[in-house]
């Protein structure tokens, strides 16, 4: 009897409260599912607007025109290969997820505690180039609620019958509303996701995860920052491809 009331309250002890496990994940790890799936929601409306409104236009900025410098290196005539450096940036930040993720199935402190480091800076980097992207479009006119002139407006656009200063207008502050929006938004989770990995780092180093004996926090927040780089995929697919 006594044997199973002690099974009874040590069962009750769990995040679960004497139920069972759904499709046997843990906890923590499934509330983030939950999350990412409500997340994807967001970003997913907002790309939406941004095809309703760009493919509804008579005419939008062209990619190869807006985004053809390298801040602080190239003016123009370099078309996509700053956001290539800093896709490829992000990429790299989750390949050391992965690899600080592996660590930590082999509670290799050192190893975790190195991959998360190179995250962090993953992180920074990429949120440096998209300040020096966004202070690049501001220098050159686009901003939430403003756009170039008429004349240098019109560097960004392809000429064409449809192509008047009315419509370019009105798809460069459309385009100039959604870039600033989305792409803020999301640097506001990337930001969001390098402080809590800074945060799972000092923990890390004080030894938190290894008195526990596991490392599932790291895969985790893991789950966050893969979710932060595919999201990142459909943004530049959207704005800097299509």
């Amino acid at each position: 009897m006594s044997t199973a009331v002690s099974e009874i309250d040590q069962v009750k002890t769990t995040p679960w409260a004497g139920g069972h496990s759904p499709f046997k994940v843990e906890y923590g790890k499934l509330m983030m599912w939950f999350f990412l799936l409500s997340d994807a929601f967001t970003f997913s409306s907002l790309l939406i607007a941004y095809g309703a409104l760009r493919f509804s236009a008579q005419t939008w900025p062209g990619a190869d025109k807006v985004f053809q410098s390298v801040p602080g290196m190239i003016e123009s005539g370099a078309p996509l290969v700053f956001v290539g450096l800093m896709t490829f940036i992000l990429i790299m930040s989750s390949v050391t997820m992965v690899l600080a993720v592996e660590a930590g199935h082999r509670n290799s402190k050192k190893e975790v505690t190195m991959w998360m480091i190179f995250t962090v800076i993953g992180g920074f980097m990429f949120l440096g180039c998209q300040a020096l992207e966004w202070t690049h479009l501001h220098h050159e006119g686009f901003w939430w609620g403003s756009i170039p002139g008429p004349e240098k407006l019109a560097e960004f656009f392809e000429k064409g019958a449809a192509v008047t200063p009315a419509t370019m207008a009105l798809s460069g502050q459309e385009f100039a509303n959604l870039f600033f929006t989305i792409t803020g938004f999301h640097g506001f989770h990337v930001f969001t996701g390098v402080i809590i990995n800074i945060i799972i780092t000092i923990n890390v180093l004080a030894g938190t995860y290894e008195k526990r004996g596991s490392y599932l926090m790291i895969e985790k927040v893991g789950l966050y920052w893969h979710f932060v780089d595919l999201v990142w995929v459909f943004v530049f697919t959207f704005f800097y491809l299509v």
